[in-house]
C-alpha cells in the first residue's frame, strides 16, 4: 500500500518523503493513545509495562537479609534489579483513581482522574513485602521503565484526602541510622502493625506513613537535589513541607515512592500527564506551581549517579 505513495520518478520520491513521514507519525500517535476507558482493561493498559513477578522471586524478608550489609550504590543497584524484573507485590498493580477538578476561566469544569499505586513501592509478595525507600535516580528509572511518574505536591494532598484510610505517622529517632537497612525494616514493621490493627485490604488506597518523593519546579533550580513532601498527620497537616535540602543520592526510612500512571483521564478521555502538566490552561488541576516540564525533570540527565 505504501508503494502508491512513491511516484516513479526520483524527484517524485523525494517530494513524497514528508507525506510518508507524516503518515508514519500519525499511525504512531494513534497506536500510542489507544487506551481503553473500560475499567478492567484500563488497569491492564496502565500497568502493561510492569513485568509479571517471577515465580521464584525473593520475598521482602529475604531481600531485607540480602541487603542488610549493603549501603549506597550497591543497595540501590539491588533495589533497581528487583523492581526492574517485576519483584513487587501484585496489589500494587491494582491502581486507584484519584480525581482533581478545576473550573476554568471560561466556566468549564475539568476533572482529571490520575491512577496511582495504592501504596508505596515495595519488594516482595503480597504476603511478605518490604516498603523500600530509594534515591531519586533509582525512583525515576523505575517510574520511566514502568510508564509512570512521581506525584506533584498537589497530587499528594489529593491522594491523602481520597485515601480509604490513613496511618498515623510514626517517626523513628533521627540520626545517621535513618538511612540504614535496619531502619527501613524497623519502620516497615511498625507500618504493618498499624495495618493489621486497622484490618484493611492490601489494595486499599492508603497514606500517612511516608514522605513522598515529588516532582517540583524547584528541581530545575536545584540540580542534584531530591524533593520530598508530605507525611500527613491525621488532621491533614503534613509534617514535611516541600523541601529540596537533601542531595539526590539521599534516601532514608521515611521516604516513599508513590507511582502515578503517565496516562490520565481528562473528562473521561485518555491524555498524557506530561501534556497536562506543561499546558498553561490545565496544569493547575494537577500542580499548584504552574507548568511543569515533568519529562525533563524525570530524565536521567538531571539525576546524578
Amino acid at each position: 500500500m505504501l508503494k502508491d505513495l512513491h511516484p516513479a520518478s526520483k524527484g517524485g520520491a523525494v517530494k513524497s518523503k514528508p507525506l510518508l513521514l507524516l503518515l508514519i507519525l500519525f499511525l504512531f500517535l494513534q497506536a500510542s493513545t489507544a487506551i481503553s476507558t473500560d475499567p478492567p482493561q484500563l488497569q491492564n493498559d496502565l500497568t502493561r509495562n510492569i513485568p509479571a513477578r517471577p515465580f521464584f522471586a525473593m520475598t521482602g524478608s529475604e531481600f531485607a537479609k540480602t541487603i542488610s550489609s549493603m549501603e549506597g550504590s550497591m543497595r540501590e543497584q539491588a533495589i533497581l534489579a528487583q523492581l526492574a524484573e517485576g519483584n513487587l507485590p501484585d496489589f500494587l498493580r491494582r491502581l486507584k483513581p484519584v480525581q482533581l477538578s478545576r473550573r476554568l476561566k471560561d466556566g468549564r469544569r475539568i476533572t482529571v482522574s490520575i491512577f496511582v499505586m495504592p501504596d508505596y513501592l515495595a519488594i516482595g509478595s503480597d504476603s511478605d513485602f518490604l516498603l523500600i525507600p530509594m534515591t531519586l535516580r533509582t525512583a525515576t528509572q523505575i517510574a520511566l521503565r514502568f510508564g509512570f511518574v512521581l506525584p506533584t505536591k498537589k497530587m499528594v494532598d489529593a491522594i491523602f484526602r481520597q485515601s480509604a484510610f490513613h496511618f498515623t505517622p510514626d517517626p523513628l529517632p533521627p540520626g545517621p541510622q535513618m538511612s540504614s537497612t535496619a531502619y527501613y525494616v524497623k519502620h516497615d514493621e511498625r507500618i504493618k502493625e498499624q495495618r493489621q490493627t486497622l484490618g484493611k485490604s492490601l489494595d486499599a488506597l492508603v497514606s500517612g506513613h511516608k514522605k513522598d518523593v515529588v516532582l517540583t519546579n524547584r528541581l530545575a533550580r536545584a540540580i542534584g537535589r531530591i524533593a520530598i513532601y508530605g507525611w500527613h498527620r491525621l488532621s491533614g497537616i503534613p509534617i514535611q513541607p516541600l523541601s529540596t535540602v537533601h542531595q539526590a543520592s539521599y534516601a532514608d526510612y521515611s521516604h516513599g515512592i508513590r507511582l502515578v500512571s503517565d496516562i490520565v483521564l481528562m473528562n473521561g478521555k485518555p491524555k498524557s500527564i506530561y501534556s497536562v502538566l506543561k499546558d498553561p490552561e490545565f496544569t493547575n488541576i494537577l500542580s499548584d506551581e504552574g507548568t511543569i516540564q515533568a519529562r525533563q525533570l524525570l530524565s536521567s540527565s538531571n539525576v546524578p549517579h
